[in-house]
């Protein structure tokens, strides 16, 4: 199979299991992470010819750079997962602005900044596939991250009119939503009492997920929608 997929924060979590499924399905993929020994060690591990890249997505120039890298290696962008984010969880009163904005510029920033340069291949070829990876908490809200769930929250919208924009381009723009899933950003928080409150009495995979960006990739006919993989947890908050 021909068609490209870049990974943004492809090298852990959420983003490398869909990785690893995309991979399975013979697509070429572009590893993207911040650190680009983390990178290429992903991409080494999936086999094949797929490559590593480095980028800070909050900064505009990085982040066309590595488009026109990816292009110029892989060809054609048909699919770009937004899987890049931080957590900086604390009290608005007691949160620091720097802190403010680096979630902002991470999360939300971010992928605008790589939807962007993704459109001009897309809009050019008359097709391509998004998914951005938002958060029940960007649907819900929840004490002490204010600014994460703004972040989240933010990317719903910013996807959902996204998803307008292009459509006729025949480009599709959709949302996956997790909720506690086995990651790094959950590695901390007290899982024996949090999975009280999840009617599927667990904290979710990574894979479990991307299995849900994976269909939202190729399903030719969904496009603006937001897809909550929480274990029910929405049901009880």
């Amino acid at each position: 199979m021909d068609k490209v997929c870049a990974i943004f924060g492809g090298s852990r979590g959420i983003g490398r299991a869909v990785a690893q499924l995309m991979a399975l399905k013979g697509y070429r993929l572009a590893i993207v992470a911040r650190n680009l020994d983390v990178a290429k060690a992903a991409a080494s591990d999936l086999g094949g010819d797929h490559l590593a890249f480095s980028c800070d997505v909050a900064k505009e120039h990085d982040v066309q750079n590595t488009f026109e890298e990816i292009e110029k290696h892989l060809g054609q962008i048909n699919f770009l997962v937004n899987a890049a984010g931080i957590n900086r969880d604390s009290l608005l009163v007691r949160t620091k602005t720097e802190d403010m904005v680096s979630q902002l510029h991470t999360n939300l920033l971010g992928s605008m900044l790589t939807c962007r340069a993704a459109m001009k291949t897309m809009i050019q070829h008359q097709g391509g596939s998004i998914v951005n990876i938002g958060s029940i908490i960007g649907l819900k809200g929840n004490s002490g991250q204010s600014v994460y769930s703004a972040s989240k929250g933010g990317l719903v919208g910013f996807s959902r009119a996204l998803a307008k924009e292009v459509a006729r381009k025949k480009i599709r723009v959709n949302v996956v939503a997790p909720g506690f899933i086995h990651t790094d950003m959950t590695k901390d928080l007290k899982e024996e009492h949090l999975k009280k409150n999840i009617p599927l009495g667990r904290f979710g995979e990574a894979i479990e997920v991307a299995h849900a960006v994976v269909f939202l990739l190729e399903s030719p006919y969904i496009t603006g929608h937001v897809l909550v993989v929480d274990g029910g947890l929405q049901l009880t908050v």
